[in-house]
């Protein structure tokens, strides 16, 4: 079996994605390969209206869709900081659900904590944790960059594990 996973970390001012192949052999979960396909980040300036930066997210999200064609999208859950920019953010997931439903792209949605487990095996792993669990699962030399592509690829993998 063979499934492609695009990560996102949704948020207004950048989103971070990871897209991630997995195969799975006849052997079970062990025989999972996963392999990097692409990660970075959608950016929107600041400098613009909210209605602008919001287009700029469905326009480049559509563009990525193509790009990576999808099996099935992982989504971060919101996590709550301070309102005004959690309502911000959830603009922003809005807008990611909208693309994904136009598609008729399956989703899935983690919550920072289960994503922490699934990666590291403790709920409250702190964000270097996670990085250096992302840079081990997927046989990279290094950790990704920016913080935001990273978590994204973190998104992906905990989707995979769950195939």
């Amino acid at each position: 079996m063979e499934k492609r996973i695009l990560g996102l970390d949704p948020g207004l001012a950048i989103v971070g994605f990871g897209a991630i192949q997995c195969v799975q052999n006849s052997h079970g979960l062990s025989s999972l390969e996963i392999t990097t396909l692409d990660f970075g980040v959608i950016r929107t300036s600041s400098k613009v209206e909210i209605s602008q930066r919001l287009s700029t997210l469905f326009d480049d999200l559509h563009s990525l869709i193509d790009e990576i064609n999808p099996d099935l999208v992982a989504v971060e859950k919101l996590f709550f900081y301070r309102m005004a920019n959690t309502i911000l953010v959830a603009q922003a997931r809005g807008v990611l659900i909208l693309v994904l439903g136009q598609r008729k792209i399956p989703y899935v949605e983690f919550a920072p904590p289960q994503i922490k487990q699934a990666l590291t095996s403790y709920g409250k792993a702190d964000k270097e944790e996670v990085q250096e669990a992302v840079m081990r699962e997927l046989d990279l030399e290094e950790i990704p960059k920016p913080d935001d592509a990273a978590d994204a690829l973190a998104v992906a993998l905990t989707a995979a594990f769950q195939l």
